[in-house]
């Protein structure tokens, strides 16, 4: 597998834009594999959402684990 990285933005239209200088080393109409990578920190609405759904499998019974 090949790894092309960038930097983009994602635009109004909800889609991003791959550089045209890579965009050439994409195949046309073929799947490809992206992971998006998010700067760290100062995003609260997502370290929000994660708290919010590691508690939310919390139950009374686990309590019985903060003793130890």
């Amino acid at each position: 597998m090949k790894a092309l990285e960038f930097e983009t933005t994602l635009g109004a239209d909800a889609k991003l834009t791959v550089p045209e200088n890579l965009a050439g080393q994409i195949p046309k109409q073929e799947s490809v594999r992206v992971i998006v990578l998010l700067p760290e920190g100062g995003d609260a609405d997502w370290q929000h959402l994660t708290a919010e759904r590691f508690f939310a499998s919390y139950s009374e019974g686990d309590s019985i684990y903060d003793a130890v």
